[in-house]
């Protein structure tokens, strides 16, 4: 769900430092003001109950309101677990404390039967996160349950064969949770999913025993844009390192909770790809410059204010784009077209906004259907999802990521990213 703005809408160009728009800026950082310093979606730390929803039944014969995700279409059941990872070589850029993160890892399971839904939300950031919303959108979020997810918490790992691991990295002043859409579809489609909470960045970060880190980063990122991307990259190679840990039989858990039965072994490290929403798409082209693991990259609308726009990249990168968004009103990405040296695709999506590459556009729209919101209020949230249907948008957002890894991880072509589809109308090609 998105929040409304907590600062006007600033005008598209005025030149600030590295090169960019104010504009270009902000889409990199995934603010345009969009997200509270303490909304977004949050890690699960544990698995708590989870509320029970229909999928496509926003408003149950009770009254209250049920947010669903759109299921996924591969065609593997799914699981998912959370691990607490502390790097005891690093301290916290915004503490003073070691560097600690959670992560998700998403992956095909045997089967979701006896295992619960895992949550979108845990309880403490569920709470946290209605009541912030609630207020931005001018209305009680107490008859709304937010979404379960559609995997098991800690299922079975499907067996037989090892799957190539694609690794995520959300927008600044966002949680790793809010791609959860895209994050499942691959898991449906044979790949293990590996979800990045940057802690302090991060506006809510539940760690086990419902422990909450709220942000502590700068508000604006352009304030301290170069260590914010450094700190973002630190994290993803640490991940890396963990997970390689985890596939060769450790358990980097940090309580060292139980993990899913058949996840070690199960990841193919020689098959690795990236992609993030935001800032995120920016730190998956960062951490291919600098870690040869990560064959592959997506960017889903950020900018890039790191060195890579101008140094490039020579593996394959795909960048999609809101409705008004690209090379032709965004430096970076004219620059960093320019530099790569690899396959490149650039692709557009018609009628969005920022956030439509996240959970809020389904989110968001189910709102918009079942509660009184004000005028202004739907005004504003529209500009931020943009008026295309939210399912033809994630329909089309999965396809074509979907094509992209099976392409350059698999070596199986569908054509999909050789020219416009029928198919998928809403996607343009941008020569």
């Amino acid at each position: 769900m998105i929040p409304l703005p907590a600062t006007p809408k600033m005008p598209p160009v005025t030149t600030i430092r590295h090169g960019l728009t104010r504009r270009a800026a902000l889409t990199a950082a995934g603010t345009v003001g969009l997200l509270l310093a303490v909304t977004g979606t949050a890690a699960a730390g544990h698995v708590p109950a989870v509320e029970t929803v229909r999928d496509g039944d926003a408003r149950s014969p009770e009254g209250q309101v049920n947010l669903t995700l759109p299921p996924p279409t591969g065609a593997h059941a799914i699981g998912t677990t959370s691990l607490h990872l502390v790097d005891h070589a690093r301290q916290d850029p915004w503490t003073s404390s070691t560097r600690e993160l959670m992560i998700s890892v998403w992956y095909p399971s045997r089967s979701g039967e006896g295992h619960r839904r895992a949550p979108w939300l845990p309880p403490a950031a569920s709470r946290l996160y209605k009541q912030q919303v609630g207020e931005q959108l001018r209305t009680s979020l107490d008859e709304v349950a937010l979404p379960a997810t559609h995997a098991g918490w800690n299922a079975p790992v499907a067996a037989g064969r090892r799957h190539p691991v694609v690794l995520f990295s959300p927008g600044y002043n966002s949680i790793r949770a809010l791609n959860t859409a895209l994050v499942e579809d691959l898991a449906s489609r044979g790949y293990v999913v590996v979800t990045i909470d940057h802690t302090h960045e991060a506006p809510i970060v539940e760690f086990p025993h419902g422990r909450l880190e709220l942000g502590r980063a700068p508000r604006d990122p352009e304030e301290d844009i170069a260590r914010i991307m450094r700190v973002r990259r630190d994290d993803t190679r640490f991940v890396l390192d963990e997970i390689t840990a985890l596939n060769t039989g450790g358990n980097p858990d940090a309580g060292h909770r139980r993990l899913p039965r058949g996840l070690g072994g199960s990841l193919d490290l020689s098959r690795i790809g990236m992609f993030g929403h935001s800032l995120g798409g920016a730190t998956a082209a960062e951490v291919m410059a600098r870690d040869p693991r990560v064959l592959a990259g997506a960017d889903l609308d950020g900018s890039i204010p790191g060195p890579v726009a101008s140094t490039g990249l020579d593996r394959p990168f795909l960048l999609m784009s809101n409705a008004t968004h690209g090379r032709d009103n965004d430096p970076t990405w004219e620059e960093f077209w320019g530099h790569l040296r690899g396959w490149r695709r650039e692709l557009r999506l018609r009628d969005s906004g920022h956030q439509t590459y996240t959970d809020d556009a389904p989110l968001a729209r189910q709102l918009i259907e079942a509660l009184p919101l004000s005028p202004p209020v739907v005004a504003q949230l529209t500009e931020r999802i943009g008026t295309i249907d939210a399912g033809r948008a994630v329909a089309a957002e999965r396809a074509y990521l979907g094509s992209f890894f099976d392409l350059h991880l698999r070596h199986r072509d569908d054509h999909l990213l050789s020219g416009p589809s029928p198919r998928y109308p809403e996607i343009t090609f941008v020569p």
